[in-house]
C-alpha cells in the first residue's frame, strides 16, 4: 500500500513515517512533499496507474507556501486523503475534498491507526462512497471535545552538557525549526533543542502566551519588541533576543496576530 506524506516538517515526517512503520508495516511512504508546489509536481509525475502512485495520502493542511487545499485546485486528486492539522477550523473544510478522516496534532498512535482501519473499510468502494456520511453537528462536537482547554505546559526538560536542567515556559521568549531541528532560546538568549515538532509544541502552549507566527516560530508576546508593515500586508517582527532569521507573519495571520497582541 503506496502513502504520500505531504508535509513541511522535517521532524514531522519523520515521526509520522515511523509512526505509520509501527501501526501498519504493509504501508509504504513512496514519496514525501512540503509544499503545495512541491505537492502538485510529484502528483503530477506519478499519476493513477504508475507503480509509485499513492493509494493514500496523509497530508498536513498548513504547508510552506500555502494552504494544502490549493492542491486540489491545481491538479487532480483522487486518491483518499486522511489530513492532519494543528487548527481544527479546517477539520469541516477538509471534507469538502475527498477525505477520510482529519487527525488534530500531535497525532497519536491510536488515532492514526484507527483512521487507517477508517480507510481499509472504505478503500473498496466506489469513489463517491469513499468518505462515510458526515454528521456536521456530530463532528463540531468531537471537535470541541478534542480542543477543550487543558492544562498547558509549565516547563520543559532540557539537556545542559552532562546534566538535565528545567525551563519554565515562561523564561522562553520564543520557539523555532532549523533544518529540521526544534530549538527555543530563552529571554536570556540561552538556546535548547527539543524533540517536538512546532506543531506539537503548538498544542502544548498557552494560546493567550504564545503564537504562532509563521511555520517556522512560535513566539511569545513578551519578546515581541517591534511589529512593522510589509510588503503584500505582512508583519515583519522585531524580537528580543534577535533571531537568525527574519520572523514575517502572513498576510492571512497578520490580523489575528494583532488581534492577539492586543488583548
Amino acid at each position: 500500500m503506496n502513502v504520500l506524506i505531504i508535509e513541511d516538517e522535517a521532524l514531522a515526517v519523520r515521526k509520522l513515517t515511523k509512526m505509520l512503520h509501527e501501526v501498519a508495516p504493509t504501508f509504504n511512504v513512496v514519496g514525501t512533499a512540503g509544499s503545495v508546489r512541491a505537492s502538485v509536481s510529484w502528483l503530477q509525475a506519478n499519476p493513477p496507474g504508475q507503480p509509485s502512485a499513492p493509494d493514500l495520502i496523509l497530508m498536513d493542511v498548513e504547508l510552506a507556501d500555502g494552504q494544502s487545499f490549493e492542491i486540489f485546485e491545481q491538479t487532480t486528486v483522487t486518491t483518499p486523503v486522511i489530513f492532519t492539522t494543528s487548527y481544527d477550523e479546517f477539520a469541516l473544510r477538509a471534507f469538502k475534498v475527498n477525505s477520510i478522516d482529519y487527525l488534530l496534532k500531535p497525532i497519536k498512535r491510536h488515532e492514526l491507526e484507527a483512521s487507517l482501519d477508517k480507510y481499509r473499510r472504505f478503500s473498496g468502494k466506489p469513489a463517491a462512497a469513499t468518505a462515510p456520511p458526515v454528521s456536521i453537528d456530530a463532528l463540531v462536537q468531537q471537535l470541541r471535545q478534542q480542543v477543550a482547554p487543558t492544562d498547558y505546559r509549565r516547563r520543559f526538560l532540557v539537556r545542559y552538557l552532562s546534566q538535565w536542567i528545567p525551563i519554565d515556559v515562561s523564561d522562553i521568549a520564543y520557539f523555532y525549526s532549523e533544518e529540521g531541528v526544534s530549538l527555543f532560546r530563552t529571554r536570556t538568549n540561552q538556546k535548547h533543542c527539543l524533540d517536538y515538532t512546532l506543531d506539537e509544541l503548538e498544542a502544548m502552549l498557552d494560546p493567550t502566551q504564545f503564537f504562532r507566527a509563521s511555520r517556522q516560530f512560535i513566539v511569545h508576546s513578551g519578546a515581541v519588541q517591534q511589529i512593522h508593515a510589509y510588503f503584500n500586508n505582512k508583519l515583519k517582527l522585531t524580537l528580543k533576543p534577535d533571531p537568525d532569521d527574519e520572523v514575517i507573519v502572513s498576510r492571512e495571520r497578520a490580523t489575528d496576530f494583532k488581534k492577539w497582541m492586543g488583548k
